[in-house]
């Protein structure tokens, strides 16, 4: 191969180069991650899918990297490259906010195959050329480092990784918008582009990248784009405030003095919506009318919390998890929650209810469908039994389910069957009342389905939920819905077995027509083949990708399920695995001359036997109690696990690297692309698929047993 490498020094700005391109990946794609989940109102679906096409692409970049060997100036090509991932990311935010509403229909949900494809194609130019740098940084610096290229560029770009995570979580979220956070990889990869350019004395490259460092500040200074492209991806409503927060992205709109909260693309109320704010408060308000203490979970600015005052209680305790909800809501809507007898508390609503010691006459759950992982842990059985100890002898719980058009649909009906199940494994009674969401009402003590009748009785005054409302809602045929529903088998809700979270995503793909067809056949096909072809080590490092996603996968989500708030932690968590793969690579590349195949297997099956005891770990995690127990688990003792997995992860692929080296390009390509694969298909299947069918612990004996059949195929066969 010819090259244009001919420096220790050279070398050594490589090296940096890599470490940038890990910064701007790791930001990017955690920046992108928060504005995909917006702008397609997404579940953790639509996470798994963004997931699995950036690690697919890269995997693609790196495959195409070997091509690399017939390049005539391979850092030139560098230099280009660094230039294209600092500006790209800049331009796909941009596009995503200005397209959306162009490509699809203002307001309507996008279905799973146009999400697919419409990520695949916003990925496609940045992961295709950030995976194709890794393999040409392997390739340029093969001539003074052979085989062992290939390690430390992976180990450089877990560095850049690691920096971009810790900037990322503990720096950028709290002083940037998006726009604000892709500045700072920008102007660090133009930096790096400028120096080598520089070094190699490639005039026309430094003036490309120096002209771009120039547009890119120019464009900073003059026009604030966050600004700008709200305003045309919101065209029609007057956006009066949009902020980041460690929670999300709040956008509040305005229009004829109605104001629209909406957070990380989805609707949270609005605040003239009397229908909603009634039927969450008076359905169960009326069956204890003489409160003293309620407990409000969610939806307390839209108008909730007041609206319980009605009933004369001494207290609302209204627990919001972002407070940035309620900051803004105070700014709108002061006259909300402005009686001092609201206790406004910014926490997590399912910790709050586990830790408290306050016993409460009603708890309203002011929530969302559960269509994330994170909402699901507000409908199961261990949520509804904390519940129930934190209620008095005949306290009430409150909680809304789908809307009901007057037909109902299987998934709707399963959705409601299994609620109902679940709740009745916790409480004695349970009323259904299928007004424009599905409420179920639960309790220990006696409940009464003459709504009407009761709010008249307490001389409580309402708009809508009155007696002509109730008798168009409640009628026979409607009743006779839910009746039929909750006869049909359902299975319990539960923390670590998020069935409903299933049947919702189900639901949701029911309103689309979602085919299998030529497309869906010939990636299938491909990826048959590829598996049939693919050789021993190679496939050990596909398992290992496969097993490093799924296993980070089941970490987030029981982070979430646990405490809550795994929004606000993702950026740490997923460093913390950068940091395990930098110092597990870090290791290995300091043994790799001692260490041979079957060192390899020994790591398989390390694997194997981490991913059977985590989902005993988090259970356990789950029944322990106190604050300081709790204080350790979510700080001290997730860190160690997710470090843990990094580290077994990271040692692997240097090791494969030397097991299978032929040619540097050849080798990098191949065993990066079986990574990105194994990778790319755990991240998608087990967020959408396994973990809501199987449950946690039977997908991460899926993947330990997989990690045990490559170790045995490295052990006996070598090459296949």
């Amino acid at each position: 191969m010819k090259t244009d490498f001919h420096s220790g020094g050279n070398k050594t700005l490589i090296f940096f180069a890599i470490c940038a391109l890990g910064i701007s990946s790791i930001i990017t794609q955690l920046t992108l991650m928060r504005e995909l989940l917006s702008v397609f109102s997404g579940n953790e679906m639509v996470l798994g899918i963004v997931l699995g096409n950036w690690l697919l692409l890269t995997g693609l970049g790196s495959y195409l990297g070997k091509t690399a060997t017939k390049l005539k100036s391979p850092l030139s090509a560098l230099i280009v490259a660094e230039i294209l991932v600092a500006v790209l990311p800049i331009g796909n935010v941009l596009l995503v906010r200005i397209l959306r509403n162009a490509v699809f229909i203002r307001g309507a949900m996008v279905g799973v195959t146009a999400t697919v494809v419409s990520c695949f194609v916003l990925l496609l130019p940045y992961c295709v050329i950030s995976g194709y740098l890794l393999t040409l940084a392997c390739c340029v610096l093969a001539s003074e480092e052979g085989a062992l290229s290939i390690g430390r560029v992976y180990f450089m770009d877990n560095i850049g990784d690691i920096a971009g995570g810790l900037l990322f979580t503990f720096v950028l979220i709290y002083l940037f918008n998006h726009f604000g956070i892709l500045y700072v990889p920008a102007f660090l990869n133009l930096l790096f582009a400028i120096v080598v350019s520089l070094s190699l004395r490639k005039r026309f490259l430094l003036g490309a990248a120096a002209g771009v460092t120039v547009g890119l500040a120019a464009l900073l200074l003059a026009l604030d784009l966050d600004d700008v492209s709200t305003r045309i991806e919101y065209q029609g409503r007057d956006v009066v405030y949009r902020e980041d927060s460690p929670y999300g992205n709040l956008v509040v709109t305005e229009s004829a003095g109605q104001f629209d909260f909406i957070e990380n693309g989805v609707p949270l109320f609005s605040t003239h919506n009397i229908e909603e704010v009634e039927e969450t408060v008076h359905y169960a308000m009326c069956q204890r009318p003489d409160a003293y203490g309620v407990l409000l979970i969610s939806g307390g600015i839209s108008g909730t919390a007041k609206e319980i005052l009605k009933y004369g209680v001494e207290r609302v305790d209204y627990v919001e998890l972002d407070p940035l909800i309620v900051k803004v809501g105070q700014k709108y809507v002061p006259k909300n929650l402005a009686d001092e007898r609201i206790n406004v508390i910014n926490a997590d609503g399912r910790l709050f209810v586990k830790r408290t010691q306050k016993r409460y006459d009603a708890v309203i759950a002011d929530l969302p469908d559960p269509s994330t992982s994170q909402i699901n842990r507000f409908y199961t059985f261990e949520f509804f039994a904390e519940v129930k100890e934190t209620l008095t002898k005949e306290g009430v719980l409150s909680l809304s389910l789908g809307h009901y058009e007057n037909y109902l649909s299987k998934e709707l009906a399963r959705l409601i069957a299994t609620a109902h199940r679940t709740l009745k494994k916790v409480f004695d009674n349970v009323l259904i009342i299928p007004g424009g969401r599905t409420f179920f009402l639960a309790s220990d003590g006696p409940l009464y389905s003459d709504i009407a009748a009761r709010i008249e009785q307490t001389g409580v005054q309402t708009q809508l939920v009155n007696r002509a409302y109730l008798s168009a809602m409640l009628t026979p045929d409607r009743l006779a819905d839910m009746d039929r529903a909750i006869s049909e088998k359902a299975v319990v809700n539960k923390d670590f077995s998020p069935v409903l979270y299933y049947y919702h995503l189900l639901y949701w793909i029911s309103q689309f027509k979602v085919r299998f067809g030529i497309l869906g056949g010939v990636l299938l096909l491909a990826f048959a083949v590829y598996l049939f072809r693919i050789r021993a080590v190679p496939f050990a490092i596909f398992t290992t990708g496969f097993a490093a996603s799924s296993l980070e996968v089941v970490l987030l989500v029981g982070f979430q399920i646990l405490y809550g708030y795994v929004y606000n932690q993702l950026g740490l968590i997923v460093t913390m695995f950068m940091l395990g793969l930098a110092v597990g690579s870090f290791v290995m590349n300091r043994m790799l001359p001692r260490r041979s195949r079957r060192d390899l297997v020994k790591l398989e099956f390390s694997i194997a036997v981490y991913a059977g005891l985590l989902p005993f770990i988090l259970m356990g995690l789950g029944h322990a109690s106190g604050e300081v127990v709790y204080s350790l688990s979510a700080k001290v003792v997730f860190p160690l696990l997710t470090l843990g997995l990094g580290a077994l992860v990271g040692m692997e692929f240097p090791l494969a690297g030397k097991a299978d080296f032929e040619r540097i390009a050849s080798t990098a390509a191949r065993l990066y692309t079986a990574d990105f694969v194994g990778a790319c298909l755990g991240a998608i299947l087990v967020s959408t698929i396994l973990i809501p069918v199987m449950g946690m612990v039977t997908v991460c004996l899926i993947v330990a047993g997989l990690n045990i059949l490559s170790g045995v195929i490295v052990l006996l066969k070598g090459k296949v």
